[in-house]
């Protein structure tokens, strides 16, 4: 079975946080010439012409202010001026955001965003990167790293929102935005705070179960593996891990899940064993997806900087191919204090 695969318009999005740019498809629309006659008049490496025409193409792109990308030029290797997106799932609200801003900053470089995606099966995963390599992509921009297994391409790639370790990458910084969430309910006067943690080949899990042992170890509290369940970034996981977490007499007063899906499991499973949030148990989530603020009780979750690790992701695949070794780019997180937490016995 072939994995799914969507294409972008390349139009930016009202939502990106990036500003839109002139694009060669301007240039040309404006100067009455093809977008190839665009690029070659452009392209400084090839000789100087001084016909009318490529004097157009000068005038009219120095009054439109257009500005030649070195990404959108460098990764144009095949000439399809495509970026390959590899996701698990676009059900994961995640991944179809981050997938969004990719598409938005890919188009306001005149360029397009084509996804696929893996269920986060290493075999589909393979199968992936065939199709797109296939539909001749410029670059790869996968979200389906594992620690300790390389990512090794025969085309530019950067890994995003995940690392394995070795490659380029562009991430949130899960271990500070770990820290704060744990630090929000420390500071709440919690001290049995529970963890709904995530898979371990995923760099973001571990990053951020190392961010909640780090603020427990701060405040002078040991770690205790018994307050620690969920293998999984879906809601049944966290539903699964809040009833083990919940369902016995020495329950945590508090839980902070690894992301906003097993946090919502967790609200599901306080429901079913009848405790009040935030009077009987505070949550917080991670990544402030938009449904978390119009639950019944909003939720307290981690804002994630997806727009930045987008471009970040794209910046890297302008790198990609040099022989600099790969970078880690790091975005800052947000907490955003919602009802679902409240000091401890309130």
């Amino acid at each position: 079975m072939l994995p799914a695969v969507n294409s972008e318009s390349g139009k930016s999005s009202p939502a990106s946080s990036l500003a839109p740019v002139v694009t060669i498809l301007d240039v040309a629309r404006a100067a009455g010439v093809s977008k190839s006659t665009v690029s070659r008049v452009l392209d400084e490496r090839l000789p100087h012409s001084t016909s009318p025409t490529a004097e157009r193409v000068r005038r009219v792109a120095a009054e439109l202010g257009y500005v030649r990308d070195p990404l959108a030029s460098g990764l144009r290797r095949s000439g399809t001026n495509t970026v390959g997106v590899i996701v698990p799932r676009l059900t994961d609200t995640v991944m179809a955001m981050l997938y969004e801003e990719i598409a938005a900053a890919a188009g306001a470089r005149g360029m397009f965003a084509i996804v696929a995606t893996t269920e986060d099966k290493p075999d589909t995963e393979q199968l992936a990167l065939q199709t797109l390599v296939r539909r001749r992509v410029d670059g790869l921009i996968l979200t389906t790293a594992r620690l300790g297994t390389p990512t090794a391409r025969d085309v530019p790639h950067a890994l995003a929102l995940r690392t394995d370790g070795t490659g380029p990458a562009s991430v949130g910084d899960d271990r500070l935005g770990a820290h704060l969430a744990v630090r929000h309910l420390l500071d709440l006067g919690h001290r049995r705070i529970g963890l709904v943690g995530g898979p371990a080949y995923a760099s973001s899990a571990i990053e951020r179960l190392a961010g909640y042992r780090e603020a427990l170890d701060q405040a002078g509290i040991g770690f205790d593996d018994r307050l620690v369940a969920g293998d999984a970034f879906s809601i049944e996981s966290g539903e699964i891990a809040g009833r083990a977490l919940l369902d016995r007499a020495d329950r945590p007063t508090a839980i902070f899940a690894v992301n906003d899906n097993t946090a919502i499991g967790v609200l599901a499973a306080a429901h079913a064993l009848r405790l009040r949030v935030p009077e009987d148990l505070s949550i917080v989530g991670y990544n402030d997806i938009p449904i978390v603020s119009r639950l019944p009780v909003p939720l307290t979750t981690v804002r994630v900087p997806f727009g930045q690790i987008a471009a970040g992701a794209l910046e890297l695949l302008k790198e990609s191919g040099r022989g600099e070794p790969p970078r880690t780019l790091v975005a800052a997180p947000t907490l955003i204090p919602r009802r679902s937490t409240a000091p401890a016995g309130s």
